[in-house]
């Protein structure tokens, strides 16, 4: 019986307890329908959310009055809200199947603040995690992507995914429920409806209990990933030189598998399958090679990879002047974000930029002029910090190479009655 099957999985999940409000997401379908009926059937104390997201004109809001009669049958509360849903994933710059999560879910935290709601419980069943391994394996995954969809996560549950598609509508069969159907999903048009609609029945051709099989899988690979997660920990602790930014080549390629473990590093940071591919090939050619996410660069360096955000016209760095008297307990801060020049020769047209080939200047403490590059160079400076290395000059003439080494021509000597200080604002 599927009420009973759906309370023991909510027990041995622990998903929720009998004292917590739950707010279940209602679309008016099937499987929400029926997971909504369970819940108050096994005595939960439920309040329902459905989102019209005015993508389907009368459709929506015919499911939208369903609900509305629905939770009125249940005497449960029932929150809705319409969504632009086009308009924000225009200004977002993102697809409409991820607009309407993003605003669906934000919306979902607030009423659970609001409503003093613990849990959300959403109706994804077996059927939607095999699904959701089945796209993953299509578009290329790490093992993360054969997991399906987990009972919980965060406040997230799914108490659903111990039964099948089959199981619900034949549930909601026997109560004489009636619920409505979404015509997009009757429609071979999206990935998911294409695998739903023609692989999933092929491969239950050659396998009938193949939704088991593969359920059964994704559950072993639920326990493995926990010891090969603490092993990749383990390994990317091992290979980065600094923090998130700089990855020892060497030390990459000492590990058991290089390129499983350049994924794990590189996927999160927006990076494919075959970009990822790519850096691995790059990894024995020459510096200089650069591979480019939404938001990340992985650039190849002689031993390093070097990870940084994408920069932006607007990362052009922050400087605040501050012109103080010098005295005798004035102290010249040693922070190498932090410059002072002798105020009477650092005058005149100021500007900040990026440096440029030719560029020259004299660093303090010596007498000879050095090129920006070669002293660069000599610092063992990596090829994005030299890209991104800014210059505050004085009339044309390089007074600070900013964050690195002032000019000796500004400098601070007996002679000098006032001080320029110069502070780089904080950067992101």
């Amino acid at each position: 019986m599927l009420m009973k099957k759906v309370k023991e999985f909510i027990e041995k999940e622990d998903l929720f307890s009998k004292q917590d409000k739950i707010l279940v997401a209602l679309s008016g379908g099937a499987d929400s329908v029926a997971l909504t009926r369970i819940l108050i059937t096994l005595g939960y104390h439920c309040e329902a959310a459905h989102c019209n997201f005015e993508l389907r004109g009368e459709e929506s809001d015919r499911d939208e009055d369903f609900v509305r009669n629905f939770c009125r049958s249940l005497n449960i509360k029932c929150h809705s809200i319409h969504f632009e849903t086009r308009r924000y994933a225009a200004q977002q710059s993102i697809s409409i199947e991820m607009a309407a999560r993003e605003l669906r879910y934000n919306w979902f935290s607030k009423i659970c603040e609001e409503s003093d709601c613990q849990v959300v419980a959403v109706a994804h069943h077996k059927d939607d995690s095999v699904e959701t391994m089945l796209l993953n394996l299509i578009r290329g995954t790490g093992i993360n992507g054969l997991l399906g969809i987990r009972p919980k996560n965060g406040n997230v549950v799914r108490p659903l995914l111990c039964a099948s598609r089959q199981e619900v509508v034949a549930y909601l069969h026997r109560m004489n429920q009636t619920y409505v159907t979404d015509s997009t999903n009757l429609e071979d048009e999206y990935t998911r409806n294409k695998i739903r609609l023609n692989l999933l029945p092929l491969m239950e051709e050659i396998n009938p209990s193949v939704k088991d099989g593969l359920v059964k899988t994704a559950s072993y690979l639920n326990d493995i990933s926990k010891v090969y997660q603490q092993a990749i920990k383990e390994s990317i602790d091992r290979i980065f030189i600094t923090p998130e930014k700089e990855i020892s080549i060497e030390k990459l390629m000492n590990e058991p598998a290089p390129q499983a473990l350049l994924f794990e590093v590189l996927s999160p940071l927006g990076f494919n399958s075959t970009q990822v591919e790519e850096v691995y090939g790059s990894l024995n050619g020459q510096p200089g090679k650069r591979f480019i996410s939404s938001q990340w660069q992985v650039v190849k360096d002689r031993e390093l990879l070097l990870i940084e955000k994408v920069k932006t016209a607007n990362d052009k760095p922050q400087i605040i002047f501050e012109e103080v008297l010098l005295t005798k307990d004035f102290v010249i801060p040693k922070d190498k974000n932090t410059a002072c020049f002798d105020a009477n020769k650092f005058k005149g047209v100021i500007s900040i930029r990026k440096w440029e080939k030719g560029d020259y200047f004299i660093p303090f403490g010596m007498k000879g002029k050095k090129l920006v590059s070669d002293f660069m160079t000599d610092s063992k400076f990596s090829l994005l910090k030299k890209e991104q290395q800014w210059v505050l000059s004085c009339n044309d003439q390089i007074a600070w190479l900013i964050g690195e080494r002032t000019d000796n021509r500004f400098r601070i000597d007996d002679s000098t009655q006032k001080v320029i200080i110069a502070k780089l604002g904080k950067q992101e």
